[in-house]
């Protein structure tokens, strides 16, 4: 039985003994295999590898994907003609050289992050300093980028590492500047819209103007043609009076008769006192000039 445990326990201890030997390589990861505290191997190759366990050697990690450096903070920046612009700005990196960044920055890449992040900072200072506001803003935008970027290559190798990109984010005016250009930025707008707003009445005046004059046009040719017809029709309405007239005399005067009776009992309140021998009864007491034709 004692027997038995002691072949357990060592077979255990060989276990433990492989365990501790072997380690597996990602191939996001690049190990570096450390000796009595100092760097015996770089491996980058994935899989499963072997070592001598520990204290005679140990294994770290490091993370061989490509890493975002973030402006840390928006710090102002003067360009050629004294504007102060805040930029925000990124940084693609990835490390080259794992041992150079071990003994440069240890193992966590938060060192090299608060490192490298000035270097940029001062690097943007530099290209920005020498343009203008329009230059950084539009016309010179990917140039200052690619010099920042070569800017950076002699330290990127000091601290072991690549540098992929480097982009700017944001470009903006301090706030101070931001609210004097948006004031400016208003008061174009502002005279803009009243130049607009100006041009608009008087257009409208104009077509209005237009507009009257047409319709006194219109409405004087209209007046004109209808009392054209209503000339013609009275001619032709006296014309045919004149005819059926000019045919019986003593119905024309009947006719009139009947229409000055018309004209004089327009209301039924209104009141005349005639004598009844003067002619304008004639024709009612059926007698005289006045009276009706007789029927044939």
């Amino acid at each position: 039985m004692n027997r038995f445990a002691v072949i357990v326990g060592s077979v255990l201890v060989l276990l433990v003994l492989a365990a501790s030997t072997l380690f597996v390589v990602d191939q996001r990861q690049v190990a570096v295999v450390y000796a009595l505290g100092e760097i015996r191997e770089v491996v980058t190759e994935p899989g499963l590898k072997i070592k001598l366990p520990p204290p005679l050697q140990n294994v770290v990690f490091l993370d061989r994907r490509i890493q975002t450096l973030d402006s840390p903070e928006t710090r102002p920046i003067f360009t050629a003609e004294k504007k102060t612009l805040a930029i925000d700005w990124l940084v693609k990196w990835r490390i080259a050289d794992s041992r150079q960044f071990i003994r440069n920055n240890g193992v966590d890449l938060r060192n090299l992050e608060n490192r490298l992040s000035p270097v940029v900072q001062a690097a943007f200072n530099e290209e920005v300093t020498k343009r203008t506001v329009g230059a950084v803003l539009a016309t010179e935008r990917e140039k200052i980028m690619g010099d920042v970027k070569a800017r950076l290559a002699e330290p990127a190798k000091s601290f072991g590492i690549e540098i992929i990109d480097v982009r700017i984010k944001r470009v903006d005016f301090v706030a101070s500047i931001t609210d004097s250009v948006y004031r400016r930025m208003q008061s174009e707008r502002q005279q803009v819209a009243n130049e607009l707003r100006s041009k608009g009445q008087a257009d409208g005046e104009r077509i209005r103007a237009d507009a009257d004059r047409q319709r006194e046009v219109i409405v004087a040719e209209a007046y004109r043609d209808a009392q054209k017809i209503k000339g013609e029709g009275d001619a032709k309405a006296s014309a045919l009076y004149a005819s059926a007239f000019g045919r019986d005399a003593q119905f024309a005067q009947f006719y009139r008769s009947l229409e000055a009776y018309r004209a004089s009992f327009r209301n039924k309140s209104d009141m005349m006192v005639v004598d009844p021998s003067s002619d304008f009864f004639k024709a009612m007491r059926g007698s005289g000039a006045g009276s009706a034709p007789a029927k044939k």
